[in-house]
């Protein structure tokens, strides 16, 4: 699990608005809205002087870590089954699930001549190693195996995949060219209007079930009820936005 702590950073001269009581506010995040999160977070320790401690990793995997106590505030998954599930068994506060981005499946590759529009790569399996994550506790490896069945290549690849972890170890997989290609959530190959460099197939959202990714909120926190504000205000919205989610309000 790849964690990182962000140093609080006290208001000065930047005029926001300053909090009663600094606290530290302990996120668990799925792999694939990484980025944006440390991106959110970053913003929100500027204007409220709170300390955001991102964890982060497949969200079957966090799930497990919240029902065996882990000390999360606050919990961003990549679907919306866990979130439901602990609101179900009272392990959240009441009334915090709400939907904070929609996921898009992403064919990618750094080589710019390997994925072309009629996705050929695939068809004819010309290549060595295509890299997906775990189908059992990442909903964008679970999408890449509809996508994969739907076009009748599942079974025929199993010799040729390589399964990520979690998404974010996926993208490793392809960035570091161990694999020649993988599906990957947009935000990691999609920044600020644009697709970073490579070949890559944005899958149409018919192909595979909606990825919905909520968040919940996991204890009485004043400091993590500011950030989850703060991400579904207009400033929240459009970070998420430039990483190519898709945003929702409500359960």
């Amino acid at each position: 699990m790849f964690t990182l702590r962000h140093a609080s950073l006290l208001l000065g001269a930047l005029g926001a608005v300053t909090s009663v009581q600094a606290d530290e506010i302990k996120v668990a995040v799925a792999a694939n809205f990484l980025d944006a999160v440390t991106r959110l977070g970053e913003q929100f320790e500027q204007q409220t002087g709170h300390t955001v401690l991102i964890s982060s990793g497949s969200t079957g995997k966090l799930y497990a870590q919240i029902k065996n106590g882990a000390p999360f505030d606050v919990f961003f998954a990549a679907d919306d089954q866990r979130p439901e599930l602990l609101e179900q068994e009272g392990a959240i506060v009441p009334g915090s699930r709400f939907t904070y981005a929609t996921g898009t499946l992403v064919l990618w590759s750094p080589d710019e001549k390997l994925i072309d529009r009629e996705q050929s790569v695939l068809t004819n399996g010309d290549f060595r190693f295509l890299a997906i994550a775990n189908p059992v506790t990442a909903p964008y490896g679970r999408a890449a195996q509809e996508v994969l069945s739907g076009m009748g290549l599942w079974k025929g690849f199993n010799n040729k995949m390589v399964r990520g972890e979690n998404i974010g170890q996926t993208y490793q997989y392809v960035y570091s060219r161990n694999a020649e290609l993988g599906f990957v959530a947009k935000s990691q190959v999609f920044s600020q209007g644009n697709y970073t460099n490579g070949s890559w197939w944005e899958v149409p959202a018919d192909r595979y079930s909606p990825i919905v990714q909520q968040a919940v909120q996991l204890t009485d926190s004043e400091a993590a009820t500011a950030l989850l504000d703060y991400v579904r205000s207009p400033e929240g919205l459009k970070v998420i936005h430039t990483y190519g989610y898709g945003t929702g309000q409500g359960h």
